[in-house]
């Protein structure tokens, strides 16, 4: 099983070539358990308006676009630690 500091080193270095189920991983790690709606995955964040984190499977992927999204909202959600 892969660490989340694994997953998000990997999501770093190849946003196009993430599984689906490690960035959900990730997500769930850093801001709890989504809400669904159809095929999107809702993560909600402590900040109001956007980054909104929803991710949505592609086949097995993540979208690329939602990973980098996912990726910014990680270092908002540490800029905040601070």
């Amino acid at each position: 099983m892969k660490t989340i500091e694994k997953i998000v080193e990997l999501m770093r270095e190849n946003p196009k070539g993430l599984k689906f189920t490690d960035l959900c991983k990730v997500c769930a790690y850093h801001f709890g358990e989504p809400r669904t709606k159809g095929s999107h995955r809702i993560y909600r964040t402590p900040w109001q308006g956007d980054p909104r984190i929803n991710i949505q499977d592609d086949n097995g992927k993540a979208k690329a676009y939602q990973v980098r999204q996912v990726l910014r909202a990680i270092e908002k959600l540490g800029g905040q630690d601070e």
